[in-house]
């Protein structure tokens, strides 16, 4: 459990007490199986699989043997939904003359240009905005409720659009505006819930947007904190100087 965020942990306990409940408390892999097969009929694959996965990671925890019987199905494939810019300007008028208008902006600007995570963003404190450089600490401090997939803490960059956004947006959150989070992910995705994209559709642009113009993907990777990139471990070394550069080549000013 340790590095998870609060609302992951939270998703896992509400899943297993909904477990516990159905076999009242006995680890019985008759009833275990019953259980699967009412996960199944309700839930999509992709919600099935989440669980199932939590209830052998426990049944394992507590040396169950026959946990080996239990195998999540594979993650079902999907192809990237694509997000142009028409997509992009279509949700920021969407909100336009919303209360929080300024606040959606910073947040649609900063995801399409710096290929952040949603939960990082959610986790965000003005402090950690460099507006001088155009760039984002993004910290894994599970003490300060702040957490990174990868464990690791890494920086990226934001462009002169999300620059200028974040100065407006930083006098409205600044002037009594009644926000206690910075991008409070309650907020956020109660505010976003019927826009034509959602937080998450952010990242894929911008990811989208790096290919399109060229970019190297290991400086892609870096940027976005992938766990799995092998030259970024072992290989790849770049400063702050040398991946501000890159990114400036890559990302224009007005990429929407």
């Amino acid at each position: 459990m340790e590095g998870i965020t609060e609302s992951w942990a939270c998703d896992i306990e509400y899943w297993l007490e909904g477990f516990l409940d159905y076999v009242n408390w006995e680890l019985d892999e008759t009833k275990t199986f019953h259980y699967h097969e009412h996960l199944k009929k309700k839930y999509s694959t992709s919600s099935y699989r989440k669980r199932v996965y939590q209830i052998k990671r426990f049944l394992q925890h507590h040396h169950i043997k026959w946990d080996r019987h239990i195998q999540p199905p594979a993650e079902p494939t999907k192809l990237p939904k694509h997000i142009t810019s028409d997509i992009i300007q279509d949700t920021l008028t969407f909100f336009k003359d919303h209360p929080y208008e300024q606040q959606m902006k910073a947040i649609i600007h900063l995801g399409a240009s710096s290929g952040m995570q949603p939960e990082e963003m959610y986790q965000l404190t003005p402090k950690d905005i460099d507006l001088h450089q155009c760039l984002v600490r993004i910290h894994h401090n599970p003490d300060n409720q702040q957490t990174v997939k990868t464990g690791r803490s890494r920086i990226t960059f934001f462009n002169s659009q999300a620059q200028q956004t974040f100065q407006e947006y930083l006098r409205f959150y600044n002037n009594g505006c009644g926000l206690t989070y910075f991008f409070g992910k309650k907020h956020i995705q109660h505010t976003f819930n019927s826009a034509p994209i959602q937080v998450k559709d952010l990242r894929k642009y911008f990811s989208q947007q790096w290919d399109h113009n060229g970019g190297p993907t290991s400086i892609k990777n870096m940027l976005m904190g992938h766990s799995d990139d092998v030259d970024r471990l072992h290989y790849n070394h770049q400063n702050i100087n040398d991946l501000k550069q890159i990114y400036n080549k890559i990302m224009v000013s007005n990429i929407f």
